[in-house]
């Protein structure tokens, strides 16, 4: 699961982490609790991720986690993104050795140019093959991240034969910025929803 922002989780010598409020780290333990091995990845020395996910180099360290995952069992591997970290799980699954995934999710995710001046569509959409499963709140109001354009979004996975849209409604505001995890950008409210919905098209495909 690779989270949004800077990606900097914060994870901590002792296990802590610094910056949990993120929708795939505040929510490790409830796709866990659905039967879920989960693997996060942090940077290293709280590097900023910004303007790097859409790189030759970070899909190859995308790669890397996926044949991490692998090694740890025979379970089938999917990729999910949310927000910025949904440009990393594009150009992740867009260069994956074939077969190495099952499947890929991205969560309200990045399609209009912002400060790390890189969306989904600057990651190789169209070199997909893998099913895609695109996730939108009809209720986000961040401006990097609009809902309406999900249909775009699955649009542009064109080597990939099974492209759904999942819309989605509700969440509370906690956060300052509609950027925000703790909003309806970050589900915030409406988690058990979301990841349910979600692990119904995961389990479907899951081989």
């Amino acid at each position: 699961m690779l989270p949004g922002g800077a990606g900097d989780v914060g994870v901590e010598p002792d296990g802590s982490i610094r910056h949990g409020n993120n929708f795939v780290v505040r929510t490790r333990g409830l796709w866990n609790l659905r039967g879920y091995a989960v693997l996060i990845p942090d940077t290293r020395d709280h590097a900023s991720l910004r303007g790097q996910r859409s790189s030759a180099t970070y899909a190859r360290v995308v790669a890397d986690l996926v044949a991490f995952a692998h090694r740890q069992g025979s379970q089938a591997v999917f990729v999910l993104g949310t927000s910025q970290g949904s440009i990393a799980a594009v150009n992740g699954a867009a260069h994956a050795p074939a077969g190495s995934i099952a499947g890929v999710v991205l969560t309200e995710s990045v399609s209009v140019m912002g400060g790390s001046r890189e969306t989904v569509f600057s990651a190789d959409p169209q070199n997909i093959r893998a099913p895609v499963l695109v996730v939108a709140n009809r209720d986000d109001r961040c401006n990097v991240a609009p809902p309406q354009a999900a249909r775009q979004i699955a649009d542009a996975m064109m080597a990939s034969r099974d492209v759904r849209v999942l819309m989605v409604a509700g969440g509370t505001t906690r956060s300052k910025k509609a950027c925000g995890s703790l909003s309806p950008h970050g589900y915030f409210g409406i988690e058990d929803q979301v990841i349910d919905a979600i692990s119904q098209w995961l389990d479907a495909h899951a081989g």
